[in-house]
């Protein structure tokens, strides 16, 4: 099931996406309806993000295999809805993207196993964990406002272990592996990191990226599809 999150007329309402169609308990609503806006599928108080995840990162980026999961947060200021345009931050002159599954808490929740993720996780959608790359520190770098394109929705029928996934840039493909290849696999990161943190409904968890060759420019678009799960589009705004 597709769990979709839209800015109607009488509020925000969650239901079932099928088809470019929004079922709610009581009614419809189409996403190409010029009052209906697609939102981000939750709204977390925090988007807990592992970095460094896949062995081809590390040989891009000539980092150590970590031990543990290597994690930072980015705050509720940081989502920003699907196909919203992305400001090009002032202080910044190199701004990379990194097209990451992520999962979405359904209950508050700590100290799990990782059996016991399955039980407290509502389903997966899909993080941009945009990055500032000349700033200094992570929090700099990628705990600015909108740093996280985040949906479209949330699938809650999908196993994260084995899933393809690709990030194109303006049709180039940029991105490719599968969730298989994480050093840390999704249950694993969750329930380590339960252990440090006490999770809220609709908190936020993603799983890191593949190597992301190359930064974003004024214009670019940027599409993420995961396997089973759904498509992240957004374009960097052109400034004009």
């Amino acid at each position: 099931m597709q769990l979709a999150r839209i800015q109607t007329p009488d509020g925000i309402v969650t239901g079932e996406h099928r088809d470019g169609v929004v079922h709610t308990d009581h009614e419809t609503h189409r996403l190409d309806d010029s009052d209906v806006e697609l939102l981000a599928p939750c709204a977390p108080s925090a988007l807990y993000c592992v970095g460094r995840n896949f062995a081809t990162t590390l040989d891009q980026m000539d980092y150590e295999r970590p031990e543990r999961p290597d994690f930072f947060i980015k705050p509720p200021v940081s989502v920003l809805a699907p196909d919203r345009e992305i400001a090009y931050p002032s202080f910044t002159e190199e701004f990379t993207y990194a097209g990451e599954l992520a999962a979405v808490i359904d209950e508050p929740c700590s100290d799990l196993a990782p059996a016991e993720v399955p039980d407290v996780v509502r389903g997966y959608t899909i993080l941009n964990d945009l990055d500032a790359l000349d700033q200094d520190g992570r929090t700099a770098r990628k705990a600015f406002d909108d740093s996280g394109p985040l949906g479209p929705w949330i699938e809650t029928d999908v196993d994260p272990g084995s899933i393809d996934m690709e990030t194109r840039i303006n049709d180039e493909v940029r991105q490719e592996t599968n969730t298989e290849r994480m050093l840390f696999e999704p249950h694993e990161v969750v329930a380590f990191l339960s252990e440090r943190f006490t999770f809220s409904a609709g908190d936020v968890i993603s799983f890191g990226s593949p190597a992301n060759p190359g930064l974003l420019e004024p214009g670019d678009e940027i599409v993420i599809t995961y396997e089973g799960v759904g498509t992240l589009r957004n374009t960097v705004a052109t400034g004009e």
